[in-house]
Protein backbone atom coordinates (compact mmCIF):
# COMPACT_ATOMS: atom_id res chain seq x y z
CA UNK A 1 0.00 0.00 0.00
CA UNK A 2 1.01 3.59 -0.28
CA UNK A 3 2.81 3.50 3.01
CA UNK A 4 5.28 1.56 1.83
CA UNK A 5 5.77 4.29 -1.37
CA UNK A 6 8.07 7.71 -1.54
CA UNK A 7 7.73 10.26 -3.72
CA UNK A 8 10.27 13.27 -4.20
CA UNK A 9 9.42 16.65 -3.97
CA UNK A 10 11.77 20.07 -4.49
CA UNK A 11 10.59 22.44 -2.31
CA UNK A 12 10.93 26.32 -3.26
CA UNK A 13 10.77 27.93 -0.36
CA UNK A 14 13.07 30.44 1.94
CA UNK A 15 10.89 30.47 5.16
CA UNK A 16 13.20 28.79 7.48
CA UNK A 17 10.11 28.26 9.61
CA UNK A 18 8.05 27.00 7.19
CA UNK A 19 11.11 24.89 5.89
CA UNK A 20 11.04 23.31 9.27
CA UNK A 21 7.26 22.16 9.23
CA UNK A 22 7.79 20.97 5.69
CA UNK A 23 10.86 18.93 6.71
CA UNK A 24 8.46 17.27 9.72
CA UNK A 25 5.47 17.06 7.16
CA UNK A 26 7.48 14.88 4.37
CA UNK A 27 9.12 12.41 7.10
CA UNK A 28 5.45 12.25 8.34
CA UNK A 29 3.87 11.10 4.66
CA UNK A 30 6.75 9.45 2.98
CA UNK A 31 8.02 12.27 0.74
CA UNK A 32 11.75 13.28 0.11
CA UNK A 33 12.17 16.84 0.43
CA UNK A 34 15.04 18.16 -1.88
CA UNK A 35 16.22 21.92 -2.35
CA UNK A 36 18.18 23.18 -5.13
CA UNK A 37 19.75 26.32 -5.71
CA UNK A 38 18.45 29.26 -7.30
CA UNK A 39 20.24 29.73 -10.09
CA UNK A 40 20.30 26.12 -10.75
CA UNK A 41 16.98 25.52 -10.82
CA UNK A 42 15.78 25.32 -14.31
CA UNK A 43 18.87 23.35 -15.50
CA UNK A 44 18.11 21.16 -12.74
CA UNK A 45 14.02 21.22 -14.09
CA UNK A 46 15.32 20.09 -17.66
CA UNK A 47 17.66 16.97 -16.29
CA UNK A 48 16.34 13.77 -16.25
CA UNK A 49 15.49 14.03 -12.16
CA UNK A 50 11.55 12.47 -11.46
CA UNK A 51 9.69 14.49 -8.74
CA UNK A 52 5.93 13.84 -7.93
CA UNK A 53 5.19 17.69 -7.09
CA UNK A 54 6.63 20.90 -6.14
CA UNK A 55 6.16 23.12 -3.15
CA UNK A 56 5.95 26.58 -4.04
CA UNK A 57 5.95 29.95 -1.77
CA UNK A 58 4.22 33.06 -3.21
CA UNK A 59 7.59 34.99 -2.08
CA UNK A 60 10.21 32.38 -3.61
CA UNK A 61 11.38 34.99 -6.10
CA UNK A 62 11.27 38.29 -4.18
CA UNK A 63 8.21 40.13 -5.75
CA UNK A 64 4.48 38.35 -6.50
CA UNK A 65 5.95 39.54 -10.19
CA UNK A 66 9.25 37.66 -10.02
CA UNK A 67 7.10 34.31 -8.59
CA UNK A 68 4.84 34.16 -11.19
CA UNK A 69 6.98 34.54 -13.76
CA UNK A 70 9.70 31.66 -12.23
CA UNK A 71 6.27 29.68 -11.77
CA UNK A 72 5.18 29.85 -15.24
CA UNK A 73 8.59 28.50 -16.40
CA UNK A 74 8.34 25.57 -14.24
CA UNK A 75 4.75 24.99 -15.66
CA UNK A 76 6.40 25.46 -19.31
CA UNK A 77 9.42 23.09 -18.57
CA UNK A 78 7.81 20.49 -16.66
CA UNK A 79 3.88 20.85 -17.39
CA UNK A 80 2.84 17.46 -15.86
CA UNK A 81 4.35 18.17 -11.89
CA UNK A 82 1.73 19.21 -9.65
CA UNK A 83 2.58 22.76 -8.17
CA UNK A 84 1.11 23.98 -4.54
CA UNK A 85 1.24 27.07 -3.77
CA UNK A 86 2.06 28.27 -0.32
CA UNK A 87 -0.18 31.71 0.33
CA UNK A 88 0.68 33.93 3.20
CA UNK A 89 -2.91 34.77 3.73
CA UNK A 90 -5.61 32.70 1.88
CA UNK A 91 -5.33 28.96 0.75
CA UNK A 92 -6.92 30.12 -2.84
CA UNK A 93 -6.25 30.69 -6.62
CA UNK A 94 -8.58 32.80 -6.63
CA UNK A 95 -6.94 36.13 -6.60
CA UNK A 96 -3.87 35.15 -8.91
CA UNK A 97 -3.98 36.33 -12.36
CA UNK A 98 -5.69 33.97 -15.52
CA UNK A 99 -2.33 33.68 -16.82
CA UNK A 100 -0.60 32.21 -14.08
CA UNK A 101 -3.32 30.12 -12.18
CA UNK A 102 -3.32 27.00 -14.66
CA UNK A 103 0.28 26.98 -13.14
CA UNK A 104 -0.73 25.88 -10.12
CA UNK A 105 -2.48 22.70 -8.70
CA UNK A 106 -3.53 23.63 -5.73
CA UNK A 107 -2.96 26.19 -2.93
CA UNK A 108 -2.40 25.84 1.19
CA UNK A 109 -1.11 28.45 3.68
CA UNK A 110 1.36 27.39 6.67
CA UNK A 111 -0.74 27.35 9.49
CA UNK A 112 -3.15 24.09 7.74
CA UNK A 113 -0.59 21.35 6.66
CA UNK A 114 -3.90 19.03 7.12
CA UNK A 115 -5.28 20.83 3.58
CA UNK A 116 -1.54 20.21 2.48
CA UNK A 117 -2.13 16.50 2.45
CA UNK A 118 -5.12 16.29 1.13
CA UNK A 119 -3.62 17.78 -1.83
CA UNK A 120 -0.91 14.87 -1.81
CA UNK A 121 -3.71 12.42 -1.25
CA UNK A 122 -5.35 13.61 -4.30
CA UNK A 123 -2.27 14.23 -6.80
CA UNK A 124 0.73 11.85 -5.65
CA UNK A 125 -1.05 8.58 -3.60
CA UNK A 126 -4.54 8.62 -5.64
CA UNK A 127 -3.62 5.05 -6.38
CA UNK A 128 -3.50 2.40 -4.05
CA UNK A 129 -0.67 -0.47 -5.12
CA UNK A 130 -0.95 -3.34 -2.84
CA UNK A 131 1.85 -4.55 -0.67
CA UNK A 132 2.28 -7.91 -2.18
CA UNK A 133 2.65 -6.05 -5.72
CA UNK A 134 5.00 -3.96 -5.30
CA UNK A 135 7.21 -6.06 -3.18
CA UNK A 136 6.69 -9.13 -5.86
CA UNK A 137 7.97 -6.93 -8.55
CA UNK A 138 10.95 -6.11 -6.69
CA UNK A 139 11.67 -9.81 -6.13
CA UNK A 140 11.09 -11.09 -9.78
CA UNK A 141 13.33 -8.27 -11.12
CA UNK A 142 15.86 -8.88 -8.74
CA UNK A 143 15.94 -12.49 -9.63
CA UNK A 144 15.78 -11.64 -13.81
CA UNK A 145 19.08 -9.54 -13.04
CA UNK A 146 20.80 -11.73 -10.55
CA UNK A 147 20.63 -13.98 -13.37
CA UNK A 148 21.64 -12.01 -16.38
CA UNK A 149 24.38 -10.28 -14.51
CA UNK A 150 26.00 -13.44 -12.23
CA UNK A 151 29.52 -11.30 -11.47
CA UNK A 152 27.41 -8.27 -10.37
CA UNK A 153 25.61 -7.37 -7.26
CA UNK A 154 22.36 -5.78 -7.52
CA UNK A 155 20.59 -3.15 -5.34
CA UNK A 156 17.30 -1.03 -4.98
CA UNK A 157 16.08 2.06 -3.62
CA UNK A 158 12.74 2.16 -1.79
CA UNK A 159 9.82 2.26 -4.50
CA UNK A 160 8.60 5.46 -5.13
CA UNK A 161 5.50 7.69 -7.12
CA UNK A 162 6.20 10.27 -9.85
CA UNK A 163 4.11 12.45 -11.73
CA UNK A 164 6.89 12.99 -14.21
CA UNK A 165 7.18 12.18 -17.90
CA UNK A 166 10.27 12.55 -18.49
CA UNK A 167 12.72 9.13 -19.84
CA UNK A 168 16.40 8.10 -18.45
CA UNK A 169 18.91 7.71 -20.69
CA UNK A 170 18.87 6.46 -24.30
CA UNK A 171 17.53 3.36 -24.59
CA UNK A 172 14.09 2.02 -23.62
CA UNK A 173 11.99 -0.67 -23.68
CA UNK A 174 8.00 -1.23 -22.98
CA UNK A 175 5.97 -4.10 -22.84
CA UNK A 176 2.32 -4.06 -22.09
CA UNK A 177 0.61 -5.62 -18.98
CA UNK A 178 -3.33 -6.62 -19.35
CA UNK A 179 -5.41 -8.47 -16.86
CA UNK A 180 -8.78 -8.03 -15.40
CA UNK A 181 -7.48 -5.70 -12.90
CA UNK A 182 -4.46 -3.74 -14.69
CA UNK A 183 -3.82 -2.57 -17.95
CA UNK A 184 -0.62 -0.83 -18.76
CA UNK A 185 2.98 -0.97 -19.45
CA UNK A 186 5.68 -1.70 -17.88
CA UNK A 187 8.75 0.37 -18.99
CA UNK A 188 12.66 0.03 -18.72
CA UNK A 189 14.96 2.72 -18.68
CA UNK A 190 19.21 2.60 -18.93
CA UNK A 191 21.99 4.58 -20.04
CA UNK A 192 23.78 2.91 -23.26
CA UNK A 193 27.44 4.00 -22.28
CA UNK A 194 27.65 2.17 -19.26
CA UNK A 195 25.87 -0.96 -20.39
CA UNK A 196 28.45 -1.06 -23.55
CA UNK A 197 31.29 -0.73 -20.74
CA UNK A 198 29.98 -3.37 -18.81
CA UNK A 199 29.27 -6.20 -22.06
CA UNK A 200 33.05 -5.42 -23.04
CA UNK A 201 34.26 -6.04 -20.15
CA UNK A 202 32.34 -9.53 -19.75
CA UNK A 203 34.20 -10.81 -22.87
CA UNK A 204 31.44 -12.39 -23.82
CA UNK A 205 30.36 -10.75 -27.41
CA UNK A 206 33.86 -9.79 -29.36
CA UNK A 207 32.52 -6.53 -31.01
CA UNK A 208 30.27 -4.91 -29.01
CA UNK A 209 27.49 -2.52 -30.87
CA UNK A 210 23.83 -0.71 -29.71
CA UNK A 211 21.71 -3.72 -30.93
CA UNK A 212 23.64 -5.75 -28.00
CA UNK A 213 22.08 -3.42 -25.47
CA UNK A 214 19.04 -3.24 -27.12
CA UNK A 215 19.00 -7.39 -27.46
CA UNK A 216 19.87 -7.37 -23.40
CA UNK A 217 17.29 -4.88 -22.42
CA UNK A 218 14.65 -6.48 -24.92
CA UNK A 219 15.49 -10.34 -23.44
CA UNK A 220 15.40 -8.61 -19.43
CA UNK A 221 11.72 -7.15 -19.84
CA UNK A 222 10.57 -10.64 -21.53
CA UNK A 223 12.02 -12.63 -18.79
CA UNK A 224 10.25 -9.92 -16.22
CA UNK A 225 7.17 -9.68 -18.48
CA UNK A 226 7.03 -13.70 -18.52
CA UNK A 227 7.56 -13.94 -14.10
CA UNK A 228 4.38 -10.87 -13.63
CA UNK A 229 2.48 -12.44 -15.90
CA UNK A 230 3.14 -16.12 -14.04
CA UNK A 231 2.76 -14.45 -10.65
CA UNK A 232 -0.36 -12.15 -11.07
CA UNK A 233 -2.07 -12.75 -14.02
CA UNK A 234 -1.46 -16.66 -15.32
CA UNK A 235 -3.17 -18.06 -18.86
CA UNK A 236 -6.80 -16.61 -17.83
CA UNK A 237 -8.02 -14.49 -20.58
CA UNK A 238 -7.87 -11.06 -19.31
CA UNK A 239 -11.57 -9.60 -18.73
CA UNK A 240 -11.14 -6.69 -20.61
CA UNK A 241 -14.61 -5.76 -22.53
CA UNK A 242 -13.48 -2.04 -23.38
CA UNK A 243 -10.13 -2.02 -25.92
CA UNK A 244 -9.64 1.33 -25.65
CA UNK A 245 -5.99 2.75 -26.52
CA UNK A 246 -4.49 5.87 -25.96
CA UNK A 247 -1.99 7.51 -28.31
CA UNK A 248 1.79 7.04 -26.70
CA UNK A 249 3.91 10.63 -27.35
CA UNK A 250 7.36 10.45 -27.46
CA UNK A 251 10.01 13.43 -27.47
CA UNK A 252 13.02 12.30 -27.61
CA UNK A 253 14.99 15.58 -28.33
CA UNK A 254 13.19 16.64 -24.70
CA UNK A 255 13.73 13.28 -22.84
CA UNK A 256 9.63 13.01 -22.87
CA UNK A 257 7.00 10.14 -23.18
CA UNK A 258 3.43 10.64 -22.09
CA UNK A 259 0.60 7.77 -21.65
CA UNK A 260 -2.41 9.55 -21.97
CA UNK A 261 -2.75 10.15 -18.83
CA UNK A 262 -2.60 12.01 -15.47
CA UNK A 263 -1.82 8.81 -13.57
CA UNK A 264 0.77 8.53 -10.69
CA UNK A 265 3.49 6.19 -12.27
CA UNK A 266 5.31 3.02 -9.64
CA UNK A 267 8.85 3.29 -10.46
CA UNK A 268 11.84 1.49 -9.03
CA UNK A 269 15.05 2.12 -9.32
CA UNK A 270 17.93 -0.90 -9.58
CA UNK A 271 22.16 -0.52 -9.63
CA UNK A 272 23.50 -2.90 -10.78
CA UNK A 273 27.69 -2.98 -9.73
CA UNK A 274 31.04 -4.91 -10.84
CA UNK A 275 32.96 -4.70 -7.11
CA UNK A 276 36.27 -6.23 -9.25
CA UNK A 277 35.67 -3.01 -11.97
CA UNK A 278 33.84 -0.61 -10.14
CA UNK A 279 31.75 -0.52 -13.33
CA UNK A 280 27.78 -0.04 -12.15
CA UNK A 281 24.35 0.76 -14.33
CA UNK A 282 21.23 1.89 -13.15
CA UNK A 283 17.89 0.33 -14.25
CA UNK A 284 14.38 2.48 -14.26
CA UNK A 285 11.54 0.46 -14.16
CA UNK A 286 8.09 2.12 -13.90
CA UNK A 287 4.25 0.78 -14.29
CA UNK A 288 1.78 2.68 -16.12
CA UNK A 289 -1.40 1.72 -15.32
CA UNK A 290 -3.25 3.99 -17.88
CA UNK A 291 -5.92 2.42 -19.20
CA UNK A 292 -7.24 0.10 -16.37
CA UNK A 293 -6.66 -0.13 -12.58
CA UNK A 294 -8.65 -2.18 -9.98
CA UNK A 295 -6.37 -2.48 -7.19
CA UNK A 296 -9.67 -4.34 -5.25
CA UNK A 297 -9.09 -7.22 -8.00
CA UNK A 298 -5.76 -7.90 -7.77
CA UNK A 299 -4.39 -11.40 -6.50
CA UNK A 300 -1.39 -13.27 -6.21
CA UNK A 301 -1.74 -16.54 -8.35
CA UNK A 302 -1.19 -19.63 -5.49
CA UNK A 303 0.79 -22.60 -7.57
CA UNK A 304 0.40 -26.09 -5.62
CA UNK A 305 3.59 -27.89 -5.84
CA UNK A 306 2.14 -30.15 -8.81
CA UNK A 307 2.59 -27.48 -10.90
CA UNK A 308 5.84 -25.97 -9.81
CA UNK A 309 6.68 -29.90 -10.43
CA UNK A 310 5.37 -30.41 -14.07
CA UNK A 311 6.46 -26.54 -14.91
CA UNK A 312 10.13 -27.46 -13.79
CA UNK A 313 10.80 -24.91 -10.91
CA UNK A 314 10.58 -27.98 -8.49
CA UNK A 315 12.03 -31.00 -8.41
CA UNK A 316 11.33 -34.46 -5.87
CA UNK A 317 14.28 -36.36 -4.78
Amino acid sequence: MKENLVSKLLVLDESPEHLHAIKIFCDENNLIPMKVRRNRLMSVLQSNIDLGAILFSETYGGTRGKSEEIALKIHTIRPELPIIIRREKNPTLDDLSDAVRPAFCSAYVGADMAALKAVFDEYIFSLVYPNALVRGISEITEKVLTSQFKSMSVSWNTPYIVRDSVIFGEVFSLIPLESSWCRGYMMLQTEEEPVLDLLEGSNLIDEVSFRDVNSLLGEITNLIWGSFKNRYIGDEKAAITNQVQVPLVINHKHKYISFGTENPQLCFLYTLSDENTGRSVKLYQRFIFNLNWSPEDFKEIEHDVEELVDAGELELF
